[in-house]
């Protein structure tokens, strides 16, 4: 039997030959709703200084995942969201239902948004990257902050 030497244009061929070909799937997967945010995220961006009540940037040093994340409020909603997160995955994705959960909403109410709030409505993510829905809702207290600190309180309670 003759010992067959690769030539430089085989692109690796004798590698799939032997069994070495890469996995079809992530090592970790993802449902649908994660995949969509995460490649195609909401409220990706940054909002305009004008535009800008409440502007935070939070980060998770177990990880290495960093989240930005802007507010317009207008009669005590969250009338524009929009953010900038780095990381995986997960962090990108929960990020981007984060925003979706929030626009629209009462400060009041989106106080009240929790991290389960944005796992169910992503149907779900891996126990791994649980973690990841963490950090959006903390940038959002965060930011709801920033906006009260900045003299937008919220009106006297009768």
């Amino acid at each position: 039997m003759q010992k067959m030497n690769p030539s430089p244009d085989d692109s690796g061929a004798n590698d799939r030959n032997r069994g070495l070909e890469a996995p079809a799937a992530p090592v970790i997967s993802y449902n649908e709703v994660v995949l969509d945010h995460f490649l195609h995220p909401h409220n990706v961006g940054e909002l305009a200084k004008a535009d800008t009540d409440g502007f935070v940037v939070v980060g998770d040093s177990s990880c290495g995942d960093q989240m930005k994340l802007w507010i317009s409020v207008r009669n005590q909603r969250i009338a524009k969201i929009a953010f900038q997160s780095f990381g995986c995955p997960g962090a990108i994705a929960t990020s981007s239902m984060l925003t979706v959960l929030a626009e629209g909403r009462t400060i009041e109410e989106a106080r009240l948004i929790t991290d389960d709030d944005v796992v169910e409505a992503l149907g779900g993510i891996p126990a791994k990257k649980r973690h990841c829905s963490l950090l959006g809702v903390q940038a959002l207290q965060a930011v709801i902050d920033d906006w009260e600190k900045r003299g937008r309180a919220p009106p006297e309670q009768p």
